[in-house]
Parts: structure tokens; sequence; C-alpha cells
């Protein structure tokens, strides 16, 4: 085996290979999948000098535990969270050197729950339809991390960043989702309807790279039945019988029989991705585009 790989010490509650996902194929039944905080992905590879489609690796709310193989540029941003080389403390959200056979030690996350590690070079597992992501839906791509799984590494294509540290957005203390109407809120009562865009919501600890739940008001429809599976794209607002508003985030299925209310913008999704179980939430109507 070569070198340039990366040993996995402790994997954590759910670390995944992650790029900028395989769009294009929702034809074919296939997610895009990728990057939740698509942001904070392209921010780190870049200050290791990797393309910003370079794989990096999302962890989930627990961090993970990596030994490289080879002398390597790491940088970690996403959730903010301690960062270590050997035990000893390093810089987030900058780039760090660290040597062959080092331990290095994503922390849990301070606040927000998805951290993002890039090592120089890039994480080279194989490709599936042009994307090296992990699919928890459909499960395309490399399986979520496990303890002692060795992954390789691409040759460094560039220097790393001269920065301290990096600016990125502190993880949402109120999550505002702007929303498109339609195209089935005429499933829904008038009441309904007021009640998605005036009242308040939590971010519900059943969330998941599929969807956002929330907890808070229950949306009450105006007709019976379901739909026929219909198409559903990133960020739509499917509400299944128990009335709970679900964003649909980059696993999504494609296809969908339970009514969407509206859409959320997609710039306001990196940071549906960072909002931690009971972080308060609120939908706001938009004009549609």
């Amino acid at each position: 085996m070569t070198d340039r790989a990366l040993a996995v010490v402790r994997a954590g509650a759910l670390t995944t290979v992650q790029d900028r996902g395989r769009p294009g194929h929702a034809h074919l039944g296939v997610p895009r999948s990728g990057a939740l905080d698509a942001p904070a992905a392209a921010l780190v590879n870049r200050l290791v000098g990797n393309p910003p489609g370079a794989a990096v690796l999302e962890t989930t709310l627990t961090g993970c535990t990596l030994r490289p193989r080879c002398a390597v540029t790491v940088a970690v941003g996403g959730a903010p969270c301690r960062v270590t080389v050997d035990g000893r403390p390093v810089p987030w959200a900058a780039p760090v050197s660290v040597r062959a056979g080092a331990v290095l030690n994503v922390g849990a996350a301070d606040s927000g729950v998805r951290s993002y590690v890039a090592v120089s070079g890039g994480v080279l597992v194989e490709p599936v339809l042009g994307s090296r992501s992990t699919d928890l839906l459909s499960g395309l791509g490399p399986p979520p991390l496990a303890d002692g799984t060795v992954l390789p590494l691409g040759r460094p294509g560039g220097r790393h960043a001269r920065v301290d540290v990096a600016p990125l957005p502190a993880p949402p203390a109120e999550l505002v989702l702007r929303v498109t109407p339609g195209p089935r809120a005429d499933w829904f009562t008038p009441e309904a309807v007021r009640a998605f865009t005036s009242r308040a919501y939590r971010v519900s600890s059943a969330s998941n790279r599929i969807g956002l739940r929330v907890d808070g008001p229950a949306l009450e429809r105006a007709r019976p039945g379901e739909l026929p599976s219909e198409g559903t794209v990133l960020g739509a607002v499917q509400v299944p019988p128990d009335g709970m508003p679900v964003v649909f985030l980059a696993d999504h299925p494609t296809t969908g029989g339970y009514p969407v209310i509206g859409v959320v913008r997609t710039p306001d999704l990196p940071a549906a991705a960072q909002a931690a179980p009971g972080t308060p939430v609120r939908f706001v109507a938009a004009r549609a585009r």
C-alpha cells in the first residue's frame, strides 16, 4: 500500500468522505450528496492547497482521530472544535503540518454539528459517478469510516495558505430559512400556511444528512390522501402525516409522495448543516424568483 495514506484511529459518531457531490443524476434516482456545509469544506481545502472539489472528511458532533502515514498539511473547519497533534493544541481553521505517524485528534464540536478535515492531496477513494462522496441514502461511495480504515491520499498540488486563522461563520444561534412557497402549499389549510412562516420551531435530534427535522406546531392538511411520487429538490420542505416539516439536505431522496409546502433557498442550507438539536428555527416567506 502507498505511504500516502491516512489511518483512522477513532472514527467518531459519523465521519464520511465528502466532496461537491454528484449532481445531475436525479433521473437515475441518485441523490446529490456532498458536503452539507459546502463553504466550510471548500475553505479547508483552500487552506491546505487543494482544489475546492477535493474530497475531505465530514465529522458529526464527536470528531475523529487520524494518523497519517506521510507528512501532510491539514486544516479543520466548520463546527469549532479543539484540535491536537500528539496531544498538543494546534490552531483550528488554519493549515497545520503533521509529521508521519503523528496522531491528529479532531475533538467534539464546541458548537455546531459538522467539522471538516482537509488533508493535502485530498482523500483519494474510488469515485462513483464522478464523486468520492458517501451517500447514506443510496449507499453509493465509501461507507462511513470505521476504526482501522485506511484512506489513500493524493499528491499535493499547491502550497497551503499563509494565514493564522481563517474567518468562518459561527454556527447559528437561530436558524432563519428563507422559503419560496409551493409547489403543494394548496394541500394545507390557510392557517397551516400562516403558521409555517410565523411560528417558531426547533431543530430535532432526529435530523441527519437526509433531512433537517424540526419540532413545533403541526401543519394541518386541507385535503386527505397522498400524492403520487414526484420529483424533489435540495431544500424542499416536505410534510409527512405527522405535520412536522422536513428540510431535504444533500442525501435526500429524488422523489417523494408527501406534499412539499415550500423550498428553502440554497444559500441558507450550509447554516442548516451546523444547527444543533434544540436550535430555534424560523421559516421566512420569500418571493418566488
